[in-house]
């Protein structure tokens, strides 16, 4: 089976448009659709300027089956990447009903859409959150599932969900990409991470912070079981992890049937050395405070890639200086992001 043509839901999104990038740049013919609720129809744009191919582009809610089914009336898709989530963990902890709505709702009415067509071939974005946690580290895909938030079980739900639809109906094709923390930029500087009102997450917090849109950046707990008290995480770069949804997408290809693949680096790195990294090889200040552990949050994990790049073929390629480099590079050029 050959797949031509890719639906990305949530394009528009930081994931999402360093994904349209690599899949045309290994000849994919993409179609993007996004609402737009928390991305910019600017980064479109962006994408291309890099890549000189204008990408069809929805606005589409996935949770609103009738919206779904009219996309799919459009365009002829042989597979699609699920990128239509919203993802931070402390506001799922806020506000859980929205979370499970939105990402489960998202899912379904793709797959359900996408059964009738008889193209069953779906990439899906999950997260190490699933893992929950454990004291197994490094994680790989037999770790015990777990998740201790909301966002956290609304990945573990969907890929529940995908599971039992595969097994009753096994022509679908189904590839589970357990994200660890991407971070990064396209390295030209013109599409990066742009969050709504303050970052969730740490490396745009950072870099917010560098270029003067925020005083400081909080550090949440210094009394973890760590080398310095923080946190440790997997960071992969974001243009590694676009290039794992290549692989996925090849994978597919041969009918694997449902898959798991862990993405990330296998290497563990805490708050405050990606803050000293950031400062050091980008020549800025970031001031920073420490307050307290933060809802959900785990003390350390990172990955095994091993299954990955067996059977995917697939290994990041990036380490933490191009991490924090690009980063900065797009930050200090988009200094209000794609405003």
């Amino acid at each position: 089976m050959k797949i031509r043509k890719v639906l990305v839901a949530g394009g528009a999104g930081y994931i999402g448009t360093h994904t349209c990038v690599e899949l045309l740049a290994e000849g994919f013919e993409v179609v993007c659709a996004d609402n737009f609720n928390n991305s910019s129809p600017t980064a479109m744009d962006r994408v291309e300027q890099i890549t000189g191919v204008k990408i069809p582009t929805h606005e589409v809610d996935f949770c609103d089956l009738t919206q779904v089914e009219e996309l799919f009336a459009k365009e002829e898709i042989d597979a699609a990447i699920h990128f239509a989530g919203h993802k931070a963990v402390g506001e799922s902890v806020e506000m859980p009903l929205m979370y499970y709505e939105n990402n489960l709702l998202s899912m379904i009415n793709l797959c359900k859409v996408m059964g009738r067509t008889g193209r069953k071939n779906v990439v899906f974005s999950s997260s190490a959150t699933v893992y929950g946690f454990s004291d197994k580290l490094p994680l790989d895909e037999d770790t015990p599932t777990s998740a201790y938030n909301p966002y956290g079980r609304t990945k573990l739900y969907i890929e529940e969900i995908l599971k039992d639809l595969h097994h009753a109906e096994n022509d679908w094709n189904v590839s589970i990409l357990r994200y660890f923390n991407p971070v990064g930029a396209h390295p030209s500087g013109l599409i990066g991470e742009n969050p709504a009102g303050i970052p969730n997450n740490l490396m745009p917090y950072i870099a917010q912070v560098a270029v003067g849109r925020l005083e400081k950046l909080r550090v949440f707990g210094n009394d973890y079981d760590t080398p310095d008290g923080t946190g440790v995480r997997d960071f992969i770069h974001v243009v590694d992890l676009a290039k794992g949804h290549v692989a996925a997408l090849r994978k597919l290809e041969e009918e694997p049937g449902y898959i798991v693949h862990n993405i990330g680096t296998g290497n563990g790195c805490s708050v405050l050395e990606m803050i000293k990294a950031f400062e050091e090889i980008n020549g800025v200040s970031v001031p920073y405070e420490i307050v307290a552990r933060r809802p959900g949050d785990v003390g350390t994990n990172y990955a095994s890639t091993d299954k990955a790049e067996k059977e995917l073929g697939w290994k990041a390629q990036f380490g933490l200086e191009e991490m924090v480099r690009d980063t900065w590079n797009w930050q200090s050029k988009n200094p209000n992001g794609y405003e």
